[in-house]
């Protein structure tokens, strides 16, 4: 992207800054609560967008629908973001519909059967296959499509942590609710904070920039217990809305931030700011 060497803020058009105007963007985990918040702000902003997720999700039916309605280019591809061969699969499909991938979104997340179980209660099993998708599936994603991202010499890329990669929970927010944040899902996510800052700096110089997104408490009919619970811990004093976070994205992957890389944008409502 070539930057118009100025100090005269009267030969810029800001808002056209913010446009994806023929950007090519994958969404891994495109099928999740955000995931379809972040597909939608992107076909409004005019991006080229790939849904990708577990087949299960059927990311090749919404795509269509998404098509149908916007009348924007929209795929889906279904595929497991910790496997090599679905990731090298999906760089594959993308370029030969689209041309070129500029964006690249992970918000891919593993949540299984006995996600909430207890830190002493918690298996090999669980464990691993949190890890597998959350760090490796990020690894693998950023290592393929950003390699490629770093050879044509631009690219945006977006990670997503957590808040308990920032701060430790705070477990009077899980009381008498069923809900609860398991310890390989704060490690897992600590560890794309990690990748994500060392990205920012080793393709620094490659014109590719690599940011974060930390949202917070994005409700979901969440039990009445818990949404009470968290008010009263939120300087908001509310949960937030995956349109919320899609908002902070459009930014990280647009013109208007070129001159940010390695920031994690915190959409917490202020909850880290205590």
């Amino acid at each position: 992207m070539e930057i118009q060497r100025t100090t005269d803020p009267e030969k810029i058009n800001f808002k056209d800054k913010f446009y994806l105007t023929g950007k090519a963007v994958i969404i891994s985990g495109g099928m999740g609560l955000i995931g379809k918040a972040f597909a939608e702000a992107c076909l409004q902003f005019g991006a080229k967008v790939v849904i990708a997720d577990i087949d299960k999700t059927n990311p090749e039916k919404y795509a269509e629908d998404l098509k149908k309605k916007t009348g924007r280019e929209v795929a889906g591809v279904s595929m497991n973001v910790a496997k090599r061969k679905d990731v090298e699969l999906l760089k594959k499909i993308t370029l030969e519909k689209y041309g070129s991938i500029d964006g690249l979104i992970n918000c891919h997340q593993n949540k299984t059967a006995r996600f909430f179980a207890n830190f002493d209660e918690f298996t090999d099993e669980d464990w691993d296959a949190i890890v597998e998708t959350n760090l490796k599936g990020t690894f693998l994603t950023c290592q393929i499509i950003g390699g490629y991202m770093a050879e044509k010499g631009s690219g945006s890329i977006i990670n997503m942590p957590s808040t308990y990669s920032v701060v430790a929970p705070n477990q009077n927010l899980y009381k008498g609710t069923t809900l609860g944040t398991p310890a390989a899902y704060s490690a897992s996510k600590g560890g794309v904070m990690a990748l994500s800052q060392y990205l920012a700096t080793y393709w620094a110089d490659k014109g590719v920039r690599v940011n974060q997104i930390t949202p917070h408490g994005v409700w979901n009919n969440h039990e009445e217990a818990f949404e009470k619970n968290f008010s009263n811990f939120s300087p908001m004093q509310r949960m937030s809305y995956n349109h919320e976070v899609a908002c902070a994205a459009v930014y990280l992957l647009s013109d208007a931030s070129s001159y940010v890389t390695g920031d994690n944008l915190r959409v917490d409502g202020g909850w880290t700011a205590w």
